[in-house]
């Protein structure tokens, strides 16, 4: 297995990286008076050009990092599919409810309210098909 550490991209490292627009970059407004931030203000909604590069360095990051979500998400949902089927080839269910409650209990203690929805949606992406 290889560390992550060593592929987690650093805020320097990322100055030379492009970034798609907002999904909102089409409707924002132009700043009033600041033609020299021109593309990248509209990009970022940033007023300046030093905000709409830190924007831009951060939102590169976020794409690395959702880039790595993607990939747990999808190896969890490799482990869970191993695990159901050895589960049901034993002759029990495909789902234990209570291993369930302690991932629900672990993501709301761990990021409050919002955690149990995270983690129903991936308790439901792990499922696999019924």
């Amino acid at each position: 297995m290889t560390s992550t550490a060593a592929t987690a991209p650093t805020a320097a490292g990322l100055a030379g990286t492009a970034t798609p627009p907002a999904p909102d970059a089409d409707t924002a407004p132009a700043p009033a008076g600041d033609s020299g931030s021109g593309d990248a203000a509209e990009k970022t909604g940033a007023r300046t050009e030093e905000a709409a590069a830190l924007i831009a360095q951060a939102r590169s990051r976020i794409d690395a990092l959702d880039d790595r979500i993607i990939g747990l998400v999808q190896e969890r949902m490799a482990v869970s599919a191993v695990i159901q089927e050895a589960r049901i080839t034993s002759g029990g269910r495909r789902i234990n409810l209570s291993r369930e409650m302690e991932i629900l209990a672990q993501y709301r203690d761990a990021l409050g309210k919002p955690g149990t929805s995270l983690a129903m949606t991936l308790l439901e992406l792990c499922r696999g098909r019924a």
